[in-house]
């Protein structure tokens, strides 16, 4: 299933590249990758209907040069087109960790933080780039989250590790308040990882423009993050849920 998602994920690539002015894609690969989603009849009922009428890149060229004149407008065509068939995908695959943060973020009574999930989880292998972005949004929107119902103050604009550094205080496990090396060392471990997705969302994420040699990132990166920001989603949510049940 996850290959399946990966020659899917290579193949919207492919297309975002030929329609946005890219002339370097290859003929072969567009016709090997579409072969395979077509044999297999799972998937075949699911794909964009272009990939079954465009047998050939330049078939394809002819179609949405036609059909939108901007690179946004394509790109956002292209992207509506293939979400159906990797929600559909990523549904088979979710594992029960995505269930069990679901299952806490919706009792956690957060509209905003359930649609920066929702969103993470759905766009891990249609959109990278997005997704990466939204798993910074998901932790900074946990973050402030408790933070106003503890009543501390906080900047708005301040970045994600900082914001973490101040939620950590307010339920005490920032590794400076405890002595038990263990305890030090995992919640330090936290706190390096927050500070990664914060890097990496700077990095890999859709939030800043890039050179020619900016990297791009894979599903794989993608998942990874939401993985890590869904976790320590978990982690916040729970302690702070336990502590206020310790006051009740």
């Amino acid at each position: 299933m996850r290959q399946a998602i990966e020659q899917i994920e290579s193949l919207q690539n492919l297309l975002i590249a030929r329609a946005t002015g890219s002339s370097t894609e290859s003929e072969t690969d567009y016709a090997n990758l579409r072969e395979i989603l077509l044999e297999k009849s799972e998937l075949a009922i699911h794909v964009p209907p272009f990939i079954r009428t465009c047998r050939n890149l330049s078939q394809f060229w002819q179609f949405i040069k036609q059909k939108f004149g901007s690179y946004a407008e394509r790109r956002e065509f292209i992207c509506n087109a293939f979400r159906p068939i990797f929600n559909l995908l990523e549904s088979l695959i979710r594992s029960p960790a995505d269930r069990l943060v679901s299952f806490a973020i919706e009792n956690f009574d957060a509209e905003n933080i359930q649609a920066a999930w929702t969103k993470a989880l759905d766009r891990r292998a249609s959109d990278p780039e997005g997704a990466i972005t939204i798993a910074r949004t998901l932790l900074e929107s946990v973050c402030k989250h408790i933070l106003e119902e503890a009543g501390v103050d906080f900047n708005d604009s301040s970045d994600i590790p900082k914001l973490y550094r101040q939620t950590a205080e307010q339920l005490k496990i920032a590794p400076s308040q405890h002595t038990e090396e263990v305890f030090k060392q995992i919640l330090g471990g936290c706190t390096a990882v927050v500070e990664g997705l914060g890097a990496l969302r700077n990095r890999l994420s859709d939030s800043h423009g890039k050179g020619k040699g900016g990297v791009k990132p894979a599903a794989r990166h993608a998942e990874l993050a939401v993985n890590l920001a869904g976790a320590l989603a978990l982690f916040l949510i729970a302690t702070w849920e336990a502590r206020d049940e310790s006051l009740a």
